[in-house]
């Protein structure tokens, strides 16, 4: 509806606008008001005939550019002698009523009329074309933002399916034990952070706050079935609690140094999390006890997600302004450090995270 509407309204400012030209340039050559009745013939036909092409030119446009301009140039050639006819008839008829054309004189304002036509078509082609196009990048970017929430969702609903069957296998145990309560705080448990992590956008952005309780209620599994050898600190300061990071984005890092580093250990293991606002960035360390590199483990390399999505999702929230390290934790273990830029959550945000 908009692109009819702004065609009508270039149609009648376009071609009003030819007739104000002709007529002036008749005044200035002092051809007199005589000259304003032709001046309007000629407007009018023109007008007329622009809608006629316009419509054989809305049925080509879509077509290979040989017959668009192959049909383009017959059609303006065919428009431009009756306009010519019509435009010398409405001259000699009400300007010059002494003469009277005959033959080939009809056509004597084809070359102004073709040249008019010519022009009025390359606008028609390059108002459409640039619709045409603006259409075709709208549809692109459309698919990429899908593109990017199906690949944000698919990273964001990754859940290690160890962690699952683990859970899930530690619940059957204690069910056979007939240790009902340590089973049903367990299954609450693993309810509410599977509800969190499915919860939301893929997108959605959280407070550090909101992120520490999610992993503290994914440490609660963990600690049943790995009790005292699983130790985790946090070390949060308040301006970064109050900052915004993809939603679970801490998680696979714990789960990774709980696999790599508490669960082949007899002694369990140390795992710190700090948190701390420096120069306008995040930074967040995630480091551990465990045996570390020296020992062959392959921190990198845990199923599911893993150290590579988190990767991607940092890349796809913050392209080149993330940092992203994994190095050797002194004197043995492994740390992981992520900056992104600081972006601190409003009231409204930290309100609506109190009440869940």
């Amino acid at each position: 509806m908009r692109k009819d509407r702004a065609f009508w309204i270039l149609q009648t400012c376009g071609w009003l606008g030819y007739g104000l030209l002709r007529f002036l340039n008749g005044l200035v050559n002092k051809m007199g008001l005589e000259y304003l009745a032709p001046t309007l013939i000629s407007t009018a036909t023109g007008f007329s005939l622009s809608l006629i092409m316009a419509a054989v030119f809305r049925h080509v446009v879509r077509y290979r550019a040989p017959v668009v301009w192959s049909v383009s140039a017959l059609v303006v050639f065919l428009c431009a002698a009756p306009f010519s006819i019509i435009e010398v008839w409405g001259f000699s008829i009400f300007f010059a009523p002494s003469w009277e054309p005959h033959g080939l004189q009809f056509l004597g304002t084809i070359l102004i009329d073709v040249t008019v036509l010519t022009a009025w078509t390359a606008l028609y082609y390059s108002i459409n074309y640039y619709l045409m196009l603006r259409h075709q990048m709208e549809s692109m970017l459309a698919l990429s933002a899908q593109a990017h929430a199906a690949q944000l969702k698919m990273l964001r609903y990754q859940l290690n399916p160890h962690f699952l069957f683990n859970t899930l296998n530690s619940i059957s145990t204690l069910v056979m034990l007939k240790e009902t309560d340590r089973a049903n705080a367990m299954l609450s448990r693993l309810s509410a952070f599977l509800r969190y992590s499915l919860v939301g956008e893929p997108s959605h952005m959280v407070s550090l706050e909101q992120e520490v309780r999610a992993l503290q209620l994914y440490l609660d599994i963990e600690r049943m079935r790995f009790e005292e050898r699983l130790r985790v600190h946090f070390e949060v300061s308040p301006a970064a609690q109050e900052a915004l990071l993809p939603s679970l984005l801490l998680q696979p890092l714990i789960e990774n140094a709980i696999k790599y580093a508490v669960a082949p250990s007899e002694d369990g293991a140390d795992i710190d999390l700090r948190a701390e606002v420096l120069d306008g960035r995040l930074c967040v360390t995630v480091a551990d006890t465990g045996p570390g590199f020296s020992a062959g483990t392959k921190h990198s390399g845990s199923s599911g997600v893993g150290l590579a999505n988190i990767r991607d999702r940092l890349t796809q929230a913050y392209g080149d302004e993330h940092r992203f390290e994994l190095g050797a934790n002194e004197p043995h273990g492994v740390v992981v450090r992520i900056e992104i830029p600081y972006q601190r959550a409003g009231r409204a945000t930290l309100d609506m995270e109190a009440a869940e």
